[in-house]
């Protein structure tokens, strides 16, 4: 139990914290947590997001779960057969992942979806431990900068010497990187990322699975 309660109150960074606290008095009846990580330690791909979205995940508990990333996300994971059933947006709606999970670089929503530099560093060591824990693991997808540049720190690289770029990849001996632009609204909106060139990275990727 104390365990639940450490997850579910952590009080490492303050301002999300204060967020947290403010979303819960505003939206008593959701989860506003710390969003825990989607599908087995076992997987060999790790996909890795920003943060929770405010009505997205940090509603739902689920990375991805209740806002439009989550609504390409888990259709393009379902095409590539690495989910399996119907994505429901909601945790409950008995979505599988098939050698696949995912988690985020900053694990409690932020104010205006922007994490701040001390935020996402005292995040660190919860990333690093979904890397270590995970034995079979292969395959990391960042989707974005922000989760390209933990994903780098994590592995104790430098950011310096591997550049973000959609669709590059990055090789750590067992483990491959790969970069993709955040599926978000915007990024489809404007164009910055079509289907196609979502779908394309999924294609580079099972090929290395």
């Amino acid at each position: 139990m104390l365990d639940y309660i450490a997850k579910h109150n952590c009080s490492l960074c303050p301002r999300l914290m204060d967020f947290r606290e403010k979303n819960r008095i505003k939206f008593p009846d959701e989860y506003n947590a710390p969003v825990p990580s989607f599908g087995h330690k076992n997987a060999q791909l790790l996909i890795v997001g920003l943060a929770p979205g405010l009505k997205g995940a940090n509603f739902s508990g689920r990375p991805f779960t209740g806002d439009y990333a989550g609504d390409l996300l888990y259709a393009t994971l379902l095409k590539f057969g690495l989910a399996k059933g119907s994505y429901g947006a909601n945790k409950d709606d008995g979505l599988e992942l098939v050698n696949t999970r995912i988690t985020n670089a900053v694990r409690c929503v932020p104010p205006e979806n922007k994490p701040t530099g001390p935020e996402i560093n005292t995040c660190l060591n919860f990333l690093k431990s979904e890397i270590t824990d995970m034995p079979n693991l292969k395959i990391i997808l960042s989707l974005g900068l922000v989760s390209h540049n933990a994903v780098i720190k994590a592995l104790g690289q430098k950011i310096s010497a591997h550049k973000f770029a959609h669709g590059a990849t990055h090789n750590f001996g067992d483990i491959t990187l790969t970069d993709s632009y955040h599926c978000s609204r915007y990024n489809t909106n404007t164009g910055r990322l079509t289907t196609v060139m979502f779908e394309d990275v999924f294609n580079a990727v099972q090929q290395n699975i």
